[in-house]
């Protein structure tokens, strides 16, 4: 069966009018945003620290979408087929409370992987891998688009400098996850589009 091209029309004159007629909703902002975090059964917390995830984490990511290539000589030239997809390691940056409960909550998440004193832990991977979510939101607080994070593990928790010379901010660190794979899933809001991918 052969494949139908769309036919792509020649570039003409575009107006402001034009541009904003596909700007829908007024485009997605980077600052609109929550993280939910859920920890392991191995590393329990109570609900409060899971909660204050939505508020102190400052920063994310959506996902990068990697497949690798497959390059495959032919007679001087090179053919390319997809290979294996791949996932990037996930960032997220926390604001650091005074009760240090996500900071603390990472940290014991670590140590039932790997232990501080002996260097023992829990093997099983559903013992230490959970899921995390991202949640893109529109300015009416409706969610655009939700991406999952599959059996997350954190592998690097960062230091924070502490310094007499600094006296007008808040601490903050960074925690470094491992992916085992991520679905994105479409919102409910009003302006919410694009398909589920998993």
């Amino acid at each position: 069966m052969a494949s139908t091209r769309v036919q792509v029309e020649s570039p003409v004159l575009r107006t402001i009018s034009d541009f904003k007629a596909k700007m829908t909703g007024g485009g997605a902002r980077p600052n609109l945003f929550e993280v939910v975090l859920q920890l392991p059964l191995s590393a329990p917390t109570d609900t409060d620290t899971l909660q204050k995830s939505r508020f102190l984490v400052k920063a994310a990511a959506l996902p990068a979408s990697n497949i690798t290539p497959i390059e495959v000589p032919f007679r001087g030239r090179t053919l390319k087929i997809a290979g294996d997809r791949t996932f990037d390691t996930w960032t997220i940056t926390v604001l650091n409370d005074t009760d240090f409960a996500i900071r603390s909550a990472m940290e014991n998440w670590m140590n039932t992987m790997n232990r501080m004193e002996d260097a023992t832990g829990t093997q099983d991977p559903a013992d230490y891998q959970s899921d995390a979510y991202v949640y893109q939101l529109d300015r009416d607080g409706s969610t655009l688009r939700t991406y999952r994070f599959h059996d997350v593990f954190p592998t690097n928790i960062s230091q924070m400098d502490l310094n007499y010379d600094t006296t007008d901010t808040i601490e903050e660190f960074t925690v470094e996850m491992q992916v085992q794979w991520w679905e994105a899933i479409k919102g409910t809001g009003p302006n919410a589009g694009g398909e589920d991918i998993f």
